[in-house]
C-alpha cells in the first residue's frame, strides 16, 4: 500500500510540476514559414484570399475529417471570414486588411488561442511566387502544454505552415494547368434585357470585382420581385491591353424590361442579338489571353469582318460563386461580328422547250395537223386537246444557288 501511494504522490508531483512549468512559460509565439509556390502571383493571392480553399489545403483540416465548416456569403477580401468546428475544437477567422495581389491579414482565433495572420507573395523568376505565412499571438493553457510536450509551439505551427504550403503549392500546380480552349465558330445571341454596373476597371481586377458585383444584383434582382434569366455577363465596352485597363458592364439576366428611378447604381438595359465567334474557356481565368489570342486568330483566318462598335462580351456560366477549384470554371467568350451579307440570287431565264408538231386522225380517217400549244415561262400546264398525246417534257432550269443557313446557337438567356 505505501508503494502505491508513493506512487501516486509522484504523479500527482509531476503534474504539479507540470503545471508550475507551463504556467511559467511565456504563452506569447511567433511563427514563420515560406515556400516558393510553381504559380503566378495573382493565381496564388486569390487562392489563399478566399476562405472556401482552406479545407482544401490546411493540413489540420486535410487530416480532421471530423472538422466541419461554416461559410458565409463573403468569404474573400476585407471582412471576409469562416468558422470550423469538430468534437475537439472550433475557431474562426477574417480578414482584416488586404493589399492587393501583395498582402493579407486576419486574425484568427481557436479555443481560447489568438493569432495575427500575415500573407505576403513576391514574384520570381520564371513566373513563380515566393508565399511567406507568419503567425503571432497568445497561446490557451492547453494548447502551451500540447506545445511542450511536442518540442514547442514553432515546432507545432511551423509543422502545420510547412504541409500547408506544400499542399498550396500541389493544388494550384494541378488547377492552374488543367484547362482547355475550344472555339466553337460563328453562333448567334438572342437578345435579353438586364441589370449592370457600368465602370472602368483595370483588367486584372475584372474578376474580383465581378465577384463583388454579382451578389449586389442578385439580391437587387430578388427584393424587387425580378427573375434572374440566364448566368451572369460581364460586357467589355473598350479593352485597352496597352493601359491595362476596360470600361466593363457586369450584367445579371432578367426575365423582362424595366426601367429603375434616377439615382440607383444599378441601371437596366437590353442586350440586342447579334453575330458573334464563341470561344470556350474552361479553367481559370488565367488563360483568357489565350482563349483571346485563339478567337482573333480564327476571325483573321476565317476572313471574318469584327464588329469594332465594342470590344467582347464573357458568360460565366461556372464562377467563383459556383465552385472553388479553378479548374472547375466555365467561361464563354463571344466577339462580335458582322453579319454576312447574303447576295441576292440573280433571275433564271426559262428557256421555252421546242415542240415538235404532231398529227391527229378525225372520224372520217383523215389525218390532219395537230394544234402546238407552247408553255408559258412560268411552266403552267398546256392544255390539251381531248386527244391522247405524248407527254411534253420541258428542259430542266438550272438550279438557284442556295447559301447554308447560319446554326442559331440556343441562348443561355
Amino acid at each position: 500500500m505505501k508503494i502505491l501511494k508513493y506512487l501516486f504522490l509522484l504523479l500527482l508531483l509531476s503534474l504539479v510540476a507540470l503545471t508550475v512549468f507551463v504556467a511559467t512559460q511565456k504563452g506569447i509565439f511567433s511563427v514563420e514559414r515560406s515556400k516558393v509556390i510553381n504559380s503566378p502571383k495573382a493565381t496564388v493571392y486569390n487562392y489563399v484570399n478566399d476562405f472556401r480553399n482552406y479545407e482544401d489545403f490546411e493540413s489540420w483540416a486535410v487530416e480532421d475529417p471530423s472538422l466541419k465548416f461554416t461559410f458565409p456569403n463573403k468569404t474573400s477580401g476585407n471582412g471576409g471570414s469562416f468558422s470550423w468546428s469538430s468534437e475537439e475544437e472550433a475557431g474562426n477567422a477574417i480578414t482584416l486588411k488586404t493589399k492587393d495581389g501583395e498582402s493579407i491579414e486576419q486574425k484568427m482565433k481557436y479555443d481560447g488561442t489568438e493569432a495575427d495572420v500575415t500573407w505576403t507573395f513576391k514574384d520570381t523568376l520564371a513566373g513563380k511566387t515566393k508565399v511567406t505565412w507568419k503567425a503571432k499571438g497568445t497561446m490557451s493553457f492547453l494548447f502551451k502544454i500540447y506545445a511542450a510536450l511536442n518540442g514547442g509551439s514553432d515546432k507545432v505551427i511551423g509543422t502545420i505552415y510547412e504541409k500547408s504550403l506544400v499542399n498550396i503549392d500541389k493544388n494550384l500546380d494541378y488547377e492552374t494547368k488543367t484547362y482547355a480552349v475550344k472555339v466553337d465558330g460563328v453562333v448567334k445571341k438572342t437578345e435579353t434585357p438586364y441589370i449592370k454596373q457600368t465602370f472602368t476597371s483595370e483588367i486584372a481586377k475584372i474578376n474580383k470585382n465581378a465577384r463583388i458585383v454579382i451578389p449586389k444584383l442578385i439580391h437587387f434582382s430578388e427584393t424587387n420581385d425580378l427573375s434572374a434569366n440566364g448566368k451572369p455577363f460581364i460586357i467589355y465596352h473598350t479593352y485597352d491591353t496597352a493601359k491595362g485597363l476596360a470600361k466593363i458592364s457586369i450584367c445579371l439576366p432578367i426575365n423582362k424590361e424595366i426601367s429603375i428611378s434616377s439615382g440607383s447604381d444599378i441601371l437596366s438595359g437590353k442586350l440586342n442579338g447579334f453575330d458573334a465567334v464563341k470561344t470556350t474557356l474552361k479553367g481559370d481565368y488565367t488563360h483568357t489571353n489565350e482563349a483571346i489570342a485563339k478567337t482573333t486568330a480564327y476571325i483573321n483566318n476565317q476572313k471574318i469582318i469584327p464588329e469594332l462598335g465594342w470590344s467582347h462580351l464573357e458568360i460565366l456560366s461556372v464562377s467563383k460563386l459556383d465552385v472553388k477549384s479553378p479548374s472547375k470554371l466555365v467561361t464563354e467568350i463571344y466577339f462580335p461580328i458582322k453579319p454576312k451579307v447574303v447576295p441576292a440570287s440573280a433571275p433564271t431565264t426559262v428557256t421555252s422547250p421546242d415542240y415538235q408538231a404532231e398529227t391527229e386522225t378525225d372520224a372520217s380517217g383523215t389525218t390532219t395537223p395537230a394544234t402546238t400549244v407552247p408553255k408559258p415561262a412560268v411552266q403552267k400546264p398546256a392544255t390539251q386537246k381531248p386527244a391522247v398525246q405524248k407527254p411534253v417534257t420541258p428542259k430542266p432550269a438550272a438550279p438557284a444557288t442556295t447559301t447554308p443557313a447560319k446554326t442559331e446557337e440556343d441562348s443561355e438567356f
